[in-house]
C-alpha cells in the first residue's frame, strides 16, 4: 500500500530545500521507511512474469516470443523499455531477467577466460577494491576489453545479445557505452556494507554535500547497473542484497555507513537467488550490497556490468596534462599574492577534477573509492612546493598509469 504521509523534502519528488543542497545531518530514516512501503503492483510491470519480494522478474523467452508474435515489433519493444525505466525510475529500482544468456555455453566459455584472467591478476599481484578485504574477492577491472581483445570470438557471442541491447537502451537509449568489472566472491566472504553507486555513490557524504540537489537527482540518470551471473547463485552463496524503492530517497548518497540506514537496511533488504545466465539490473541509486558467501564451496562469479550514458563528455579533446604543466610554474609563482580561491579556480578550469575514467589495475582506488585525480595532484604539489620538474614527472606518470 502507498502511504498516505505528505511527501517530505526526503523524496525524489519533492522541491529542494531552499539553500540548493541536502546535508546528511537532515536525513532521516523514517522518510526511506515511507518509500520503502509502496508495493510493487503487477499493473505497472506487465511483461513481467511474476514480482518475488517486490522485485519484477522476467523471463527472457516468453519476451523473445512476445516480441517476435508482436504485430509491431519495434513498438513492442518501445514498450518494453519504457516498462523497464519505469520500474527503475519510480517503481522498486530493479529487475531481474531470468535467461538473458539462453545458452549457458556461451557463458561457461567467457568464464574460462574470466578464469584465466583471474589468475594473471593474481601473478601479476593486482589489488585495490573498493569494499573487499583482500583475498575475500578476486576481481578483473576493465574486463570488456581484456575480454575483447584475449577472446574476440568469446566476445562476440556474450555481447552480441539483443536483449541485452535492449535492457541497456532501456535506460540510456541507443548511445550507451558498456564497462564491466568481473567480481568472484570466495567462500567466508563477507557482505559489503549498504551503499549507492556511480557518480556520487563514489564520494564520502561530505564530498556529496558539495554537489548541489539537481546533481542528485541526474547522477542516477547517468547509469545502470548490472550483474550477469556465471554460476547458479543460492542465497547461501550471498547474491547482492537490495532495498527496493530506495532509489527515490532523494539524499540517500549521504547515508551509506551511517549505522541507523545500515541497520534499516539490514532488516528490510531483500535477497534474490540467480541461475547461471540470468541477469539483473537496477538503477544505481539503489542502496545495495553484495551478501556474505556463507556457502563452503561456492566461487559467486558475476560479470558487474556499469552501462554509461554517452552524454557526460566534453564537446573537445583538451590536453589536460599538457595545461596542468604549463599552468603550474604560474601559480607558483602568484601562490604569495593570489587569493586562495583563485587559485582553486584556476586548477579547476584546468586540470581533470574526476578520479575516472582510468585503469584500475595500475591505479587502484586504495585507502579510499577512488584514485587521486589530476586536481588532487596539482593541489597537493603546490602544497608542498613541488619544483616543476618534479610536477611534471609525476603528472605525466600518473597519465601513463591511467591508460588502458
Amino acid at each position: 500500500m502507498v502511504p498516505t504521509a505528505a511527501p517530505s523534502l526526503a523524496t525524489t519528488s519533492a522541491a529542494a530545500p531552499a539553500s540548493g543542497y541536502l546535508q546528511a545531518a537532515q536525513c532521516q530514516v523514517s522518510d526511506l521507511d515511507a518509500l520503502r512501503q509502496t508495493a510493487t503492483q503487477a499493473t505497472d510491470c506487465p511483461q513481467a512474469t511474476h514480482i518475488l519480494q517486490g522485485v519484477p522478474v522476467y523471463e527472457a523467452r516468453a519476451l523473445r516470443v512476445g516480441q517476435g508474435r508482436a504485430a509491431d515489433p519495434a513498438a513492442w519493444r518501445n514498450a518494453l523499455m519504457a516498462e523497464w525505466a519505469r520500474v527503475w525510475q519510480s517503481g522498486p529500482g530493479v529487475l531481474v531477467v531470468q535467461g538473458l544468456y539462453p545458452d549457458v555455453g556461451v557463458v561457461d566459455a567467457t568464464t574460462h577466460t574470466f578464469q584465466t584472467l583471474i589468475e594473471e591478476s593474481r601473478k601479476a599481484g593486482h589489488a585495490g577494491d573498493h569494499f573487499a578485504k583482500p583475498g575475500a574477492n578476486d576481481r578483473v577491472w576493465n574486463a570488456l576489453e581484456k575480454l575483447c581483445l584475449r577472446a574476440p570470438d568469446v566476445f562476440a557471442a556474450y555481447y552480441g545479445n539483443a536483449l541485452l541491447a535492449t535492457v541497456c537502451e532501456a535506460w540510456l537509449g541507443p548511445a550507451y557505452q558498456i564497462t564491466s568489472q568481473i567480481n568472484c566472491v570466495n567462500p567466508g566472504g563477507q557482505a559489503q556494507v549498504a551503499h549507492r553507486d556511480y557518480h556520487l555513490g563514489f564520494f564520502n557524504a561530505a564530498g556529496a554535500e558539495r554537489f548541489p540537489t539537481h546533481v542528485h537527482r541526474l547522477s542516477p540518470l547517468l547509469t545502470l547497473q548490472g550483474a550477469v551471473a556465471h554460476v547458479d547463485m543460492p542465497l547461501e552463496s550471498g547474491p547482492t542484497l537490495y532495498l527496493p524503492h530506495s532509489q527515490k530517497y532523494l539524499p540517500g548518497y549521504l547515508v551509506s555507513g551511517v549505522p541507523a540506514f545500515q541497520a534499516y537496511f539490514d532488516s528490510h533488504h531483500v535477497q534474490l537467488p540467480l541461475a547461471k545466465g540470468d541477469g539483473i539490473f537496477f538503477n544505481p541509486a539503489l542502496m545495495h550490497a553484495a551478501g556474505t558467501n556463507r556457502s563452503s564451496h561456492i566461487r559467486r562469479m558475476a560479470n558487474l556490468l556499469q552501462i554509461s550514458s554517452a552524454f557526460g563528455r566534453c564537446m573537445e579533446s583538451v590536453d589536460r596534462v599538457r595545461m596542468a604543466q604549463q599552468l603550474y610554474p604560474s601559480l607558483c609563482v602568484a601562490q604569495g599574492t593570489m587569493d586562495p580561491a583563485n587559485v582553486a579556480a584556476a586548477i579547476a578550469a584546468c586540470a581533470e577534477g574526476y578520479a575516472f575514467p582510468t585503469n584500475l589495475d595500475r591505479d587502484p582506488p586504495l585507502g579510499g573509492l577512488a584514485p587521486q585525480s589530476q586536481q588532487d595532484l596539482m593541489r597537493s604539489a603546490l602544497a608542498q612546493g613541488i619544483s616543476a620538474a618534479d610536477f611534471n614527472a609525476t603528472l605525466q606518470a600518473q597519465a601513463q598509469t591511467r591508460l588502458s
